[in-house]
């Protein structure tokens, strides 16, 4: 009789119940453990995006110099719309590179068109800077108007046709994304947010100080940097061209 007992209450309602409480109780916290280490996940992306793109970002190359050329003539401004231009063809490499198309930009046949293309945009636009340097006024006055390339198209041209663009992101930057593709499209969006945000801050600082450096540089400096500029880049123009 006394076993019955006890054998009625541990199937009673309140002990089914009591049951059913501590396996949802458990569920929830396995759900929040699993989402707190997701978002350290993507934490961790974020942040090593950004370190990786800084430390790309730091090394002067044809979108330096062009940033460099055009904040002289627009001032701190010409920094972010390069950088617009810039993160609007990266969000369309890292499309590319999802639909598969990172086989086809190793091959030696694409790399030797990106790299005559890429050195003879850059030459021009080199040759451009050095004519135009030749006549060329500092503008003290906000209505000053400003000849040459939109800022904007700048950003996708100086990066398009840097071959090591193209490298970095079908080495570097597909591993990236691979991993980032763990978490979704979510993953993808926190890896590109870390790593425009570096170039962005990177960029727009370079614009800041040379807007406000070209107060002191007078006329003849601006002249000499956009010399220095057009011959910076195209050196690199025919250094790209020489790798092939």
């Amino acid at each position: 009789m006394f076993y019955g007992y006890l054998y009625s209450f541990s199937y009673s309602p309140n002990s089914v119940f009591l049951h059913e409480f501590h396996a949802l109780r458990s569920r929830e916290l396995q759900r929040k453990s699993a989402n707190s280490s997701q978002n350290m996940s993507l934490v961790l992306i974020a942040f090593s995006s950004f370190i990786i793109a800084l430390s790309g970002a730091l090394v002067p190359g044809p979108l330096f110099t062009i940033t460099v050329a055009e904040s002289a003539k627009r001032g701190f401004i010409a920094g972010p719309l390069i950088i617009i231009g810039h993160g609007i063809l990266e969000i369309g490499m890292i499309f590319l590179l999802i639909i598969g198309i990172a086989p086809f930009l190793t091959a030696s046949s694409t790399k030797l068109i990106i790299n005559i293309t890429g050195g003879v945009i850059l030459i021009y636009m080199g040759y451009r800077l050095i004519k135009d340097a030749r006549n060329a006024r500092l503008f003290t006055s906000t209505g000053g108007v400003h000849k040459g390339m939109n800022p904007v198209f700048s950003g996708v041209i100086g990066s398009i046709s840097n071959p090591y663009w193209t490298l970095w992101w079908v080495t570097i930057g597909l591993g990236y994304l691979i991993s980032s593709l763990k978490f979704g499209i979510i993953g993808v969006i926190v890896f590109f947010i870390g790593h425009i945000i570096a170039d962005l801050g990177w960029y727009s600082l370079i614009s800041l100080t040379v807007s406000k450096g070209k107060r002191i540089i007078g006329d003849k400096g601006y002249k000499v940097l956009l010399y220095s500029c057009g011959a910076f880049l195209i050196f690199f123009g025919a250094w790209f061209i020489k790798g092939i």
